[in-house]
């Protein structure tokens, strides 16, 4: 057995990731809108060790949507309370570069790394939602290569404006009258093609030197973006083979940035079903797919595939060779078309399986069975960790934490206590020197 250590995310969608979660008996469907729902799921994952609670963000919705779209907490408002009931579990939250400014990101994930003493993380979007732009005082989306063009730039005035203070210029000398040390103050002046930031922040540095970041793209300009700046990298990927293909060009590029590839963590989505037996896992699934409307299940494959006019087909028909190009997320339309032929799925049937895990790896079986398929993945080297999408909470993460972990735990990829207060101690990650002082701390 592998004595690399797994880790675990749970990526928090709602009453779970299936877009007909709402409609199980076992699953409150106000659940949306409820701290009291969500504190209850931070406190359960933080019972099961896992390293932290990942929150997707979307700036627009059609009346189709994902439920969990519809109504949702912003990221930076939830995440901040659920710090205080709370104190190990690391906190992601989703904020995007195309339609947010750099100062007030790096002010606001550094201020949540201080409320939470070092849990905090950004998971980097460059939105791929288009009708986000009408939010915004925009008719047109920015096209998706100058989006993470943006991003690149975004990235880096924020990590300049979290570098604006030591960690030891606070002096604060009561007697003396001197509050801070004003040669390890600096003053970012950045200019470039899209963001003219001057600093410094007003938040002194952040307990992880530099809060975690997460990146979730994985079309070309998304991994060479995150391969020069994300500590985690979230992704969707099918099979062993494609997991582990994504796994060498990331680390790959990751060298090629020149950064160490062990210190960047790839996490792709999975969706687990836990039975007593497999049979009984797949029953599970079955029962949701059958709450399923089907015109709800059209809409969000259509969102996938470029806004696809279905109206001329079958749901038995076979998806046709003309899909139109999307300037939203790309590398998950090439994952679902993929899936379509791989499989030789019907629209319907398509749509069925996107419908929880929107194109992650869906797996099956009792505990030890699902154990062994994550482990799989960690010792062929698909991955680094998982991002756990449950399609149905808090049940889901229930049965994971109570049922799984502690197989995970007897194999010894996974702890058993926390042995770090920061998430980059749970993820093994280093904690960032200043680019003024150069300085690398273990």
């Amino acid at each position: 057995m592998s004595k690399k250590q797994i880790n675990l995310g749970v990526f928090l969608m709602g009453t779970g990731h299936h877009m007909a979660s709402w409609r199980h008996p076992e699953v409150p469907a106000d659940g949306f809108e409820d701290f009291e729902y969500y504190r209850g799921i931070a406190k359960i994952a933080e019972k099961g060790k896992l390293d932290m609670l990942f929150l997707s963000d979307g700036l627009s919705f059609n009346r189709l949507s994902h439920p969990a779209e519809i109504v949702r907490f912003d990221p930076l408002t939830l995440l901040p309370a659920l710090a205080v009931v709370t104190s190990k579990i690391g906190l992601a939250a989703t904020a995007s570069t195309t339609y947010n400014e750099p100062f007030h990101i790096a002010r606001k994930f550094s201020s949540m790394d201080h409320l939470s003493n070092g849990r905090s993380a950004w998971n980097v979007v460059t939105s791929y939602y288009e009708h986000e732009a009408n939010n915004f005082t925009k008719k047109k989306h920015l096209a998706h290569d100058l989006r993470y063009e943006r991003a690149d730039e975004f990235v880096e005035v924020v990590k300049g404006l979290w570098d604006s203070w030591e960690p030891d210029a606070f002096i604060r000398d009561k007697d003396a009258g001197v509050y801070f040390n004003s040669d390890k103050l600096h003053t970012l002046n950045h200019e470039g093609k899209y963001f003219y930031v001057k600093g410094p922040l007003n938040s002194s540095r952040s307990p992880q030197g530099h809060p975690v970041i997460v990146q979730a793209g994985s079309s070309e300009a998304g991994t060479t973006l995150a391969a020069k700046t994300a500590d985690v990298i979230f992704t969707a990927q099918q099979t062993l083979e494609d997991a582990q293909n994504f796994y060498q060009k990331v680390k790959r590029k990751v060298v090629e940035a020149d950064r160490n590839p062990d210190e960047v963590k790839i996490m792709p989505g999975v969706s687990p079903f836990i039975g007593k037996t497999e049979a009984e896992a797949r029953e599970k699934y079955e029962q949701l797919q059958d709450l399923i409307v089907p015109e709800v299940g059209l809409d969000f494959l259509s969102d996938y595939l470029g806004g696809m006019d279905f109206s001329n087909y079958s749901l038995d028909d076979r998806l046709p060779a003309d899909i139109p190009k999307t300037n939203g997320n790309q590398s998950r339309r090439k994952l679902i078309i993929e899936l379509a032929k791989r499989e030789n799925l019907t629209i319907r049937q398509l749509y069925k399986r996107i419908a929880g895990s929107r194109g992650h790896w869906t797996i099956f079986g009792t505990p030890e069975q699902i154990a062994d398929q994550l482990e799989e993945w960690i010792v062929k080297e698909g991955a680094d960790g998982f991002n756990l999408m449950f399609q149905t909470l808090p049940s889901g993460l229930t049965e994971f934490v109570d049922e799984v972990i502690p197989v995970l735990q007897q194999r010894g990829l996974f702890r058993e206590e926390y042995k770090d207060i920061s998430l980059r101690g749970h993820l093994g990650l280093p904690v960032p020197g200043s680019r003024y002082t150069e300085v690398k701390v273990k």
